[in-house]
This record gives C-alpha cells, sequence and structure tokens, in this order.
C-alpha cells in the first residue's frame, strides 16, 4: 500500500486544495476504506468560505462509497474487499448521546464557540474522505455492506443528502395527506420531497428559483412549484391552501428569509423542521411565531447515521420508489476536485452534485 495519499485538504479561508498524506494507521476497532466514490457537499463550501470554521489541515468531506482495505483487529463480521459505505455522521454506538438513541449527537461539544455538529466527525473534527483512503472508527457501528445489484452512484446520496433530506420530513412528523412545502430544492430540499412523498404527504410544493431544480423536484413527488421571485413565496402557499397554511414546512437553505416564510406558512399547530445549516443569528419573528401562542413547533436535525440507517436508505434504493442518481450532474477525478470545487461553491452548469473519483 502507499505509504502517501492525495487528499483535498483546508488550507485557509478561500483554499481547499488537493495534497499528499499519509496514509493513516488502522487501530483496533478502525476499518481503512479505499474511497471508490464520493462528492462535495453544501455543508464544504461553508468550510471553504469561512462560515463552519475546522483546523487547517484537515481533510474535507463527509460522504464515503469505497472498499474495505484493511480492517483492525478487532472488527468482526466484515472482509477486507468487500464494498461499503458509511454515514456522514459516525456514532460510536456507546456515548451517552447514543444510548439516549440521538446518536446523531454522539460527540457533540463547545468548539470555536459555539455547539460542534455531534456525530459529524469527518472533515470536521477528524480528516474526512475526499481522499484516496479515509479510517472509519468504531467501523463496526458504522460500515453498511452495499448490495452487488446497487452502483456507486445509487447509494452515493445515502451518507448525508437523503439521510438528511428524509429526516427533515421524519423530523416534521409528516402524515398521511398531509401538505408540506420544502424551502429551496437544492440536493437536501430535493431529498425532503422525495422524503415527504414517502412518508404520506398528499400535497408537496417546492419554492425555488431554478427551473431545472423545480422539474427535478416535480419528478420527486412535488405536486406544485413556486418561484419566489415571481412573488411572495408564502402568498402563493396560502393561495394553494385555500388559506389554511402548511401542516410542515421543511428549510432546506439556512438564510433569515427562508426560516421565516417557513415559519409564516403554517397552519396553526403546524412544524417547522429546520435543515439548513446557519452562519449567522437567527431572529423569530413575533407576528409568523404569533407571540409564542401559536401551537407550533419548530425542530432541527442533525441527519442520522450509523449502518442501520445506511441500510434503511441503500433498501430505499434498492426498492425503486426513489431513484436519486438524476442529482448527480457533474464528475471529476479527485485530481480536478479543486475545479470541482470552483464549479460548485459558484453553482455553476446547473450543477446539484458533483461525483468525485480517485
Amino acid at each position: 500500500m502507499a505509504q502517501k495519499m492525495k487528499a483535498a485538504i483546508f488550507v485557509e479561508k478561500g483554499r481547499i486544495v488537493l495534497d499528499e498524506k499519509p496514509v493513516p494507521d488502522v487501530g483496533p476497532l478502525d476499518a481503512l476504506i479505499r474511497i471508490t466514490t464520493t462528492t462535495i457537499c453544501g455543508t464544504d463550501v461553508h468550510i471553504l468560505k469561512g462560515e463552519y470554521p475546522v483546523a487547517k489541515g484537515l481533510t474535507i468531506g463527509h460522504e464515503p462509497v469505497g472498499v474495505i482495505e484493511k480492517l483492525g483487529s478487532a472488527v468482526e463480521g466484515y472482509t477486507e474487499g468487500q464494498r461499503v459505505i458509511a454515514g456522514a455522521i459516525t456514532p460510536s454506538g456507546h456515548s451517552y448521546a447514543c444510548l439516549c438513541g440521538c446518536g446523531s449527537q454522539d460527540g457533540a461539544g463547545t468548539r470555536h464557540g459555539f455547539k460542534a455538529m455531534g456525530g459529524w466527525k469527518f472533515g470536521n473534527t477528524i480528516d474526512g474522505c475526499q481522499a484516496e483512503y479515509v479510517l472509519v472508527k468504531d467501523a463496526m457501528a458504522n460500515l453498511s455492506p452495499i448490495p452487488d445489484h446497487l452502483s456507486d452512484e445509487q447509494v452515493l446520496m445515502c451518507p448525508d443528502i437523503m439521510s438528511t433530506g428524509f429526516s427533515g420530513a421524519e423530523s416534521g412528523g409528516v402524515r398521511i395527506g398531509d401538505t408540506v412545502v420544502v424551502f429551496a430544492l437544492g440536493p437536501i430540499g430535493l431529498c425532503a420531497v422525495a422524503g415527504a412523498k414517502l412518508m404520506g404527504a398528499t400535497t408537496i410544493i417546492g419554492v425555488d428559483t431554478l427551473a431545472s431544480r423545480m422539474e427535478v423536484a416535480k419528478k420527486l413527488g412535488a405536486d406544485h412549484v413556486i418561484d419566489f421571485k415571481a412573488g411572495d413565496p408564502v402568498e402563493q402557499i396560502m393561495a394553494l391552501t385555500d388559506g389554511r397554511g402548511v401542516d410542515v414546512a421543511i428549510e432546506a437553505l439556512g438564510t433569515q428569509g427562508t426560516f421565516r416564510s417557513a415559519l409564516e406558512s403554517l397552519r396553526p399547530g403546524g412544524t417547522l423542521s429546520s435543515l439548513g445549516v446557519y452562519s449567522s443569528d437567527l431572529t423569530i419573528p413575533l407576528g409568523a411565531f404569533s407571540a409564542g401562542l401559536g401551537d407550533n413547533k419548530i425542530v432541527t436535525t442533525l441527519c442520522p447515521g450509523g449502518k442501520e440507517r445506511m441500510r434503511r436508505l441503500m433498501e430505499v434504493c434498492a426498492s425503486g420508489r426513489v431513484d436519486l442518481k438524476p442529482l448527480v450532474t457533474h464528475r471529476y477525478k479527485l485530481d480536478d476536485i479543486e475545479a470541482a470545487y470552483d464549479l460548485f461553491a459558484n453553482q455553476r452548469d446547473g450543477v446539484l452534485k458533483v461525483a468525485i473519483e480517485p
């Protein structure tokens, strides 16, 4: 095995570069994964722009698809050469958070002046997977074998985007017959549309301004799409719901404006399910919040991880009920990841997700 590997490394605000690093050593409970496909996430762009702080020299990326290269001495139930994925969130399985049923918050603590994102370790608190290899800790809690009949691209959304989008609908408590609005139809918002449909929503409204994204939303289950540049989106939502409002509003962008619109679009007693990563303080508008008397819920979600979550998501992929392959609009080699970041960060050429292959 090569002693050095290529990796996308955070250097400073505005710079993620391809460089070399040592291949990680494997501890007893670890697994070394040779990456076959990964991708760039919107959160990685927050890191690039300095909106989410990480340590200089960190390898970025948290969406690994690959092959087991080497297993730790205590790892059981897996074989070297096996195709696997691991979630963006990698709970240990034995922390207080995990045993409280909230494995996504495993490891949460104060860092850089605010609460670190729990079990999100890859490309956040440890080296990530935009590299030739990634070390997966607590491998038996996190590695999920890929069924032979599923391709890398079919499962590429499972580690983060699919899990996050679906969890927006799950945390929001979507029920059969619900009306749901999804604000911002980027990859996470599009997966939220698909998740809401799977959970039984019968009217799904997507809000964006890019025609290409609105078309994909329709294919994934949106019954109506609203161009927020064509008029006040809340007024358009109220018109579609005969003034009733929606049961669940999913915020998938992370801005004050979309948060406010999501809150204003709720029916009395409705739920705002927030998925966006916010880069500044939020204000809860008095009127939209009904002065605290509207019986509304505001819930936040960090996408669930662990091998059982990944298994379930791959079952969804295998069922054919949701096809997320169209979300991959561009493909780059790892050698060209700096160009891929430039494309993705600037949202050029209709990009949704970029597949990166070492």
